[in-house]
């Protein structure tokens, strides 16, 4: 396969799609205990965990999920996204409707237009990768996605996944062509829970309310002590609330 990926466990298919912040590892919380009522499939995208950062033409990580679950004989499946990896759910729901029987974006984006905050992170990230400062860089986006229920080991973890995705695409020659695929949010026909975190950067709590809005069938939740990422700052919460919405 073009990506790395693992399954545990049996019963109905649940796929987990990773933050670009992190890789796969982020769902080391959930991974065992999604796997004692699922089939739970995680991969890394390109560039990031165990897949390197190649590609023999323009790709899509939509269309590598895709062609993973084609590889697998999966025709529908629920996904769990968390922020870019919930982006990748809603492109892959608005290109094949009927593959996703239910779906979970933790603090996605949708394609909205920046708002003044994500602008600034991504000036600052910007301006400290073209000075070399890969340290730098790794501990702004460790302090900008984690909330304050994260504790060291977490941010660590953390650092750790973003310094690797980091070194292993700054050293991509050529660096290969993502393209992003369309987003419908009207087309998505799946359940859908929609979760914001309190501590988030504003553009992704307003992207939450947007898509519970647009999307046909969707539940809005909003968790005032989280941040970016509550899979790895509250997991336990979160693994019970996949597990309910999921069944």
């Amino acid at each position: 396969m073009t990506v790395w990926y693992e399954e545990r466990g049996s019963g109905e298919p649940v796929v987990l799609l990773h933050s670009s912040v992190a890789d796969s590892g982020m769902w080391d919380p959930q991974w065992e205990p999604l796997g004692e009522r699922f089939r739970v499939i995680r991969l890394d995208f390109r560039g990031h965990g165990r897949t390197p950062c190649v590609a023999d033409g323009p790709y899509s990580d939509a269309g590598d999920v895709a062609d993973l679950l084609a590889a697998l004989g999966l025709r529908r499946v629920g996904l769990v996204g968390s922020s870019y990896g919930g982006r990748v759910a809603l492109e892959l729901a608005t290109g094949h409707p009927d593959l996703v029987s239910r779906l979970v974006l933790l603090n996605a984006g949708c394609g909205l237009p920046p708002t003044p905050d994500l602008e600034a992170f991504g000036a600052e990230e910007d301006r400290l990768i073209e000075a070399g400062d890969v340290g730098g860089a790794v501990d702004l986006n460790v302090r900008t996605w984690l909330g304050p229920e994260a504790d060291e080991p977490v941010r660590a973890r953390l650092a750790a996944m973003q310094r690797h995705a980091f070194e292993v695409q700054l050293a991509a020659d050529p660096e290969p062509e993502r393209r992003r695929e369309p987003i419908d949010l009207t087309v998505v026909t799946a359940p859908t829970l929609v979760v914001t975190g309190g501590h988030d950067l504003p553009y992704f709590r307003e992207s939450g309310r947007h898509m519970a809005e647009a999307l046909p069938d969707a539940t809005l939740l909003e968790l005032d002590w989280a941040g970016h990422l509550p899979s790895m700052e509250r997991p336990a919460e979160i693994t019970r609330l996949l597990t309910g919405f999921l069944s």
